[in-house]
């Protein structure tokens, strides 16, 4: 006998099996995104360790900021070398490989002997962030259909900031708990040194996670595990597996391996770099130059330097990671109906009037003998500028960035395009995480010059997508 249903039943038969399809995207999703979480932990955590880290070694501005930006040029070459290895390895795999870098950073990281050794174990947490950087976005746009790609996409950058929030929360905590970044807590070990051995729980819990995912459908039917793949893609959407299959299979046909050549295209008689690649390359670059990690990086300090005190410092850094969190959310809400471009334009508005406020704020204070800032009036208005530039960052270009940069590249080049314009980002974020202790410090040009540098970069970044950026919201990753 043949089963019947009513049209109500088949309705609610399919609305269990869309739950349940969703469930488990949204569970690799999340997974994947946990690389993310360890990506903005391990980052961030060196703003509350660093001016600890400097009093501790009697380091000047320019170790402080060898310190600091080193470890995201081992972040660059992570990002550089990730694509390649995940089209060699699988997606997978390099998660795993991440989760032992991370983790090894976080313990080394702990017990330094002096900056340069510091610096060798930053690097391999670096080294780990750039890894992790690429794999998510490729991963997560591997795997989620297209109508719901910009929303899980965006997990990788809210997996970001909440790993930023949580390491700052941490530091807090731990300062609240110490007295001090710089004093002894437990075992004989200073603050500064537990903040980074909080990370080997994420580390781990990564390493775990990535054991239990299942690898990418596109490259299984890249390396010919056909069946594999389409049981995966069953779990995804049932309909459409035999189709999905397919189309992959059309762009893969007669295809090469993929080189950076592949990236450059005959354009009036010369090969130059695609425009494609171009657009991909601003977004990952500008993102940066536009100086948020200075927030979560220096944060502390800044604060400290404009005359709060530490405990207060600790606190506003916090309070801006929070806005960071809560409009990340915001933008996950948003992305996949108001578009890619709309998003990037508001963002790219709002942040240059909000940095251009910090930058009259500090150019209209006063430099005292030890390079101490009083704001006066300006001091609030700065710490509401500076927050409203983070919500600003957070709703539209934090996410939109390694969302685009998921989608934007055909198959045939997008694990190359990635790495390429994941270590152009990470290259920005050095030379902005470098540069701003020495600008700011002894000797530079001072806080409201450089916020100044900021402005111009985030004005440049409206006309840019307004030229160059096309919207990619519902398009299949075949069609691109």
């Amino acid at each position: 006998m043949v089963d019947t249903f009513t049209p109500f039943e088949m309705e609610d038969i399919v609305r269990q099996n869309t739950k349940a399809n969703f469930g488990h995207i949204l569970l690799v999703t999340l997974s994947a995104a946990i690389g993310g979480f360890l990506f903005g932990f391990d980052s961030s955590v060196i703003n509350g360790a660093n001016g600890a880290l400097k009093a501790h070694f009697n380091a000047s501005d320019y170790e402080l900021a060898w310190a600091v930006s080193l470890a995201l040029i081992g972040a660059a070459v992570g990002a550089y070398f990730a694509g390649r290895l995940a089209d060699k390895f699988g997606r997978v795999r390099c998660m795993l490989a991440a989760s032992g870098l991370f983790l090894v950073s976080a313990i080394g990281s702990g017990v330094p002997f002096g900056i340069p050794d510091f610096i060798f174990w930053r690097v391999i947490g670096g080294v780990g962030i750039g890894v992790a950087s690429i794999i998510a976005p490729i991963y997560i746009a591997e795997t989620a259909p297209a109508h719901l790609r910009g929303r899980l996409g965006s997990m990788q950058q809210f997996a970001i900031v909440i790993g930023i929030f949580v390491a700052l929360l941490s530091n807090y905590l731990i300062v609240r708990m110490a007295g001090s970044a710089n004093n002894i807590m437990v075992g004989g070990f200073k603050a500064w040194q537990i903040m980074f051995w909080v990370e080997i729980i994420p580390a781990l819990l990564y390493g775990i996670a990535a054991f239990r995912l299942p690898e990418s459908p596109r490259y299984l039917v890249r390396i010919g595990k056909i069946e594999e793949a389409r049981r995966i893609l069953s779990h995804i959407d049932t309909d459409t597996v035999n189709q999905e299959i397919a189309n992959i299979q059309d762009t893969f046909r007669n295809e090469k391996p993929t080189r950076i050549a592949d990236l450059f295209e005959k354009i009036g008689g010369k090969k130059r770099i695609a425009p494609i690649v171009w657009a991909g390359l601003g977004l990952a670059v500008l993102q940066q130059l536009v100086g948020i990690n200075v927030i979560f990086y220096y944060g502390t300090m800044l604060w400290q330097s404009v005359g709060f005190d530490e405990s207060n410092s600790f606190f506003f850094s916090l309070v801006s990671s929070g806005i960071n969190l809560v409009m990340t959310i915001a933008a996950i809400m948003l992305i996949d109906k108001i578009g890619r471009k709309p998003l990037l334009l508001i963002g790219s508005i709002g942040m240059a009037i909000t940095l251009g406020t910090l930058a009259v704020c500090f150019m209209s204070g006063t430099t005292g003998a030890n390079g101490e800032v009083s704001l006066g009036i300006g001091g609030p208005i700065a710490l509401v500028a500076a927050n409203l530039y983070v919500a600003f960052f957070a709703a539209t270009w934090g996410p939109v960035m390694w969302v685009m940069l998921g989608e934007m590249f055909n198959n045939r080049i997008r694990a190359v395009a990635i790495a390429v314009c994941g270590l152009a980002q990470w290259v920005a974020n050095f030379v902005v995480s470098w540069s701003f202790p020495v600008l700011t410090g002894k000797g530079g040009i001072g806080a409201g010059p450089t916020y100044l540098l900021y402005t111009i970069f985030a004005t440049f970044s409206i006309f840019f997508v307004v030229k160059f950026i096309k919207e990619t919201k519902g398009k299949q990753l075949e069609e691109m």
